[in-house]
């Protein structure tokens, strides 16, 4: 006898009914599944399935998931072109550590660094970097460099060294500090600046200070954080004090924005103290999870002894990641996008997103309804704020009813009471998908006395 078919519940995600999960769909599969089954518990099933059955069951159980390309949550590639996906699944077999049974894939990583330091204003001659499996990894073996070029110093004769930050900064950089034993010293929020800037940068460092970390975009609320102001307020600081500090620039998202769309910008290695910057190549690299990338100005801020030598997958080669194997097939998808699109190319993608962000952006400031924090003319994302009347956990239930996920969370530090909602608006979204979420967000506004 069959079992009993699977409750509904509605899914927080996307709003529409869906087998719970830890069921499986039974009419599917017409009492195929053996005892213990994969879908029916935590226990190791007795015997497997044929693929087909398999594939299906694991995708019953996933269905009730958020669409990707609908999830404006995240600022994370949903979508690439045929050629590229084929070309990604070609590839997600190779190991991207084993150099020496794939030569002409470290290459693409060399070619890949090259045009990157170029983008950023890096000396071709002397820029070095990794590719990473997100800018997470990336800004953790940059902390480890800062550290080791600290201690390399003399340090402070036992006292614990710190990193300072904004209260935007993405938390893989307080976890760095909680695991590497650093002090996280972030600047307080305030109501008219979230991220850091000169002053507060400044105003924060000491002789224990290991670097700052300035971010172009942050996550919070999408915006850039100053970073010339910054590097010239320590600047300042090294010549009255001697308190002399490197920058690392938390890049993730605006690393392959910037370089495009605000070229008069100066935030990268035009500035002497920025060392090194992380950028995630599956956010607006336009790859697909996972990639990021680090890159040092010199060898000497890479640090020699964070380096380990492997000889035992047929060559003899040093590795400065944290992670070990992985696939290659981002690293061959980051450089088909540079060879396929070009400059002029990934800029038309972002001048796109970001016109569409700052047109979603003026229709939502046109309700009255909502405060913007920020609107799109950074980083192509939305970040707002609403009065009590409008409760927007509300708002993003009623967007989920109709297919949108988007997050509602409350602002860091100081302003930990102030309730926001993200927008990100990534290249899948096109003109017709933004009138149809905001003519969802008007009908809800509408509703609200």
């Amino acid at each position: 006898m069959a079992p009993p078919a699977p409750p509904l519940v509605a899914s927080p995600s996307y709003g529409r009914p869906r087998a719970k999960r830890g069921y499986a769909m039974s009419a599917l599969l017409s009492g195929a599944l053996p005892r213990s089954a994969p879908g029916s518990g935590a226990a190791f099933p007795d015997s497997g399935l044929d693929a087909a059955t398999a594939s299906e069951l694991i995708r019953a159980r996933l269905r009730g998931d958020c669409e990707p390309v609908r999830n404006l949550a995240t600022f994370l590639t949903t979508s690439i072109e045929p050629e590229a996906r084929r070309l990604f699944d070609d590839y997600a077999n190779c190991n991207l550590v084993d150099r020496e049974q794939y030569p002409a894939v470290d290459e693409l990583v060399r070619d890949c660094v090259r045009m990157i330091g170029a983008l950023w204003h890096g000396d071709e001659s002397r820029v070095v970097g990794c590719a990473t499996t997100g800018s997470s990894e990336a800004a953790l073996l940059a902390g480890a460099a800062l550290l080791r070029r600290w201690q390399a110093r003399g340090g402070t004769g036992g006292l614990r060294p710190n990193l300072v930050m904004g209260a935007g900064a993405h938390a893989c950089w307080q976890k760095f500090c909680r695991h590497w034993g650093v002090e996280a010293r972030i600047a307080p929020a305030a109501a008219n600046r979230l991220g850091l800037d000169g002053a507060s940068a400044a105003g924060l460092c000491d002789e224990s200070t290991i670097g700052v970390i300035a971010v172009l975009g942050t996550t919070v609320d999408g915006r850039y954080e100053p970073v010339a102001e910054i590097t010239a307020a320590l600047d300042a600081l090294a010549q009255r004090s001697g308190v002399d500090v490197p920058v690392h620039v938390d890049a993730a998202s605006g690393g392959f924005i910037a370089p495009f769309l605000d070229r008069e910008l100066r935030w990268d290695f035009q500035l002497p103290r920025v060392v090194s910057i992380n950028a995630s190549g599956h956010k607006s690299g336009l790859v697909l999870p996972g990639l990021g990338w680090l890159l040092w100005r010199d060898t000497s801020w890479r640090r020699p002894e964070l380096g380990q030598r492997i000889n035992y997958l047929g060559g003899d080669e040093t590795h400065y990641e944290l992670s070990f194997s992985r696939p290659a097939a981002p690293v061959v998808l980051q450089y088909y996008n540079f060879v396929r699109f070009g400059f002029a190319g990934f800029r038309a993608v972002h001048e796109r997103c970001r016109s569409l962000a700052t047109q979603l952006a003026a229709r939502l400031r046109g309700t009255g309804r909502f405060r913007l924090l920020s609107d799109g003319s950074e980083l192509p994302v939305i970040t707002l704020t609403a009065g009590s009347e409008l409760k927007l956990e509300q708002l993003a239930m009623h967007l989920a009813d109709r297919g949108w996920a988007v997050p509602v969370y409350a602002l860091p530090g100081e302003l930990i009471d102030v309730e926001v909602m993200r927008i990100v608006v990534r290249s899948d979204l096109g003109a017709a998908e933004v009138d149809r979420f905001c003519a969802a967000v008007e009908e809800f506004t509408a509703a609200v006395n």
